[in-house]
């Protein structure tokens, strides 16, 4: 059988374990073809359908393909993002997935064709997975890899292939997530990075995704000296965006956010005083985002950043498209952003939107010389050495944004407290049985 084979027969068993009478049957034939299991078990966080997750024991990942390597992971995360998992609105979430695309660990076993890392070793897991040898990969399109993503429907819809991505549904390729005690990391050799000694996983956790991506919406939109920036939505993504945007010398940047996220701007405020911030809740009736930012910025406004994502519609029409299906994301924010902005100005998308909107004000963007930028998922291994060394010389701190240190096994009350925007928590430190003590400066463990 061939690795590409090989690899799609784990993922659909062992990677997964469904949570469905199926499962049994599919290791046994996994056993047939790969050799006897071990009978080691881990404990693994996965869907379980809307708005329901949990912890179940299943089978510890394996070697498969040459370049693999197993990690054992001691510190996840949740994002923004695994949310649109958690509502069930991502197409092709099964029941029994592992999710999870942020983690870091220690290197347990290597491949044959693994060279980089040995046994022992601290890494940084890459969210989007990448060969390292295809075309896209040769240009640092790490997450719009050619090889690592092989389902037919994201390639018909988009038009072209993006990387396979950890615990992100068969529509990203089907793999198992970081949010367990361990994980198979294809091409290990390119979606892992060694953390030095000096940096501890509480901050190093964060290079798979958040900060790597936070980063790629400031660079990739094209934030200049003395921009008038603007950023929509006040999370994790939102506050790097925020720092990020002033590290490239931005002359203003403006937050916006509102209704349960509203105490996320007093938050971010805290941490970077010179954020100015605007919650959308308390605005006079009849007065908009966009015309309350035309007279803040004198409709000098260089830049829009969205965070947020198109999956929550703030007016009734939108909610009951999305509930009836006849769109899967909303144009509210990208419509504020595109009135808001100046002419000729630049939008950034980096919130996730995975399919079709409904009346976009295509005719402003063209009118006025709109520029709209869609991010993409950030290729991560663009970045992440560089900005490693600025975590190790003090000039980021990814632990900013870290307001909580909480246990993988209350993962359903943690997706909970992030589905409600609870009050104070911002982004957090999933610790696991593998986990080293905590460092002095990062939150301590909450018992929920």
């Amino acid at each position: 059988m061939a690795a590409a084979q090989a690899a799609n027969l784990v993922e659909r068993t062992i990677g997964h374990t469904r949570g469905d009478a199926n499962i049994h049957t599919n290791i046994s034939n996994y056993n047939n073809e790969f050799g006897t299991e071990t009978g080691e078990k881990i404990r693994a966080a996965i869907w379980k359908g809307k708005n329901d997750v949990g912890i179940v024991e299943m089978p510890k990942p394996r070697i498969v393909d040459a370049g693999d390597v197993i990690v054992k992971v001691t510190g996840s995360t949740i994002c923004g993002s695994d949310l649109h998992l958690y509502h069930g609105v991502i197409p092709q979430i099964e029941k029994g997935d592992v999710l999870g695309h942020e983690c870091c660990g220690v290197v347990e076993s290597v491949g044959p064709e693994a060279t980089r890392f040995k046994p022992g070793q601290r890494v940084v897991v890459s969210f989007p997975i990448a060969c390292g040898t295809c075309k896209r990969c040769k240009a640092q399109l790490y997450s719009q890899c050619e090889k690592t993503n092989e389902n037919s429907i994201t390639n018909a819809m988009y038009g072209k292939r993006t990387a396979g991505i950890f615990g992100y549904s068969h529509f990203t390729g089907g793999f198992a997530g970081g949010q367990a005690e361990f994980l198979r990391v294809p091409y290990g050799d390119v979606n892992l990075l060694p953390i030095p000694d000096e940096v501890p996983d509480e901050k190093a956790l964060f290079l798979s995704d958040v900060v790597a991506t936070s980063w790629h919406c400031v660079a990739d939109t094209g934030v200049d000296e003395g921009d008038v920036v603007a950023v929509w939505g006040g999370g994790p993504i939102g506050q790097m965006v925020v720092e990020f945007a002033f590290y490239h010398k931005a002359s203003r940047v403006i937050l916006i956010d509102g209704g349960e996220g509203s105490w996320r701007l007093d938050f971010v405020k805290e941490r970077v005083p010179r954020v100015e911030t605007l919650d959308f809740s308390k605005l006079p009736r009849g007065e908009s985002v966009s015309s309350r930012l035309r007279k803040m910025t004198d409709h000098g406004l260089d830049v829009c950043l969205e965070c947020a994502g198109g999956e929550y519609a703030k007016g009734w029409m939108h909610s009951f498209e999305q509930m009836i299906g006849v769109e899967t994301d909303t144009s509210e924010l990208l419509n504020e952003m595109i009135t808001a902005v100046r002419p000729f100005g630049r939008i950034g998308l980096t919130g996730v939107y995975a399919g079709f909107t409904n009346h976009f004000n295509i005719g402003s963007l063209m009118q006025t010389g709109v520029r709209l930028i869609g991010n993409g998922q950030a290729p991560v291994q663009k970045y992440w050495e560089g900005l490693m060394e600025l975590i190790q010389k003090g000039e980021i701190d990814p632990l900013h944004m870290v307001s909580h240190r909480l246990k993988l096994e209350d993962i359903d009350k943690v997706y909970a407290m992030f589905n409600a925007r609870e009050k104070g928590v911002q982004k957090v430190y999933l610790e696991t049985r593998n986990s080293k003590a905590r460092a002095a400066e990062s939150p301590a463990l909450t018992m929920l």
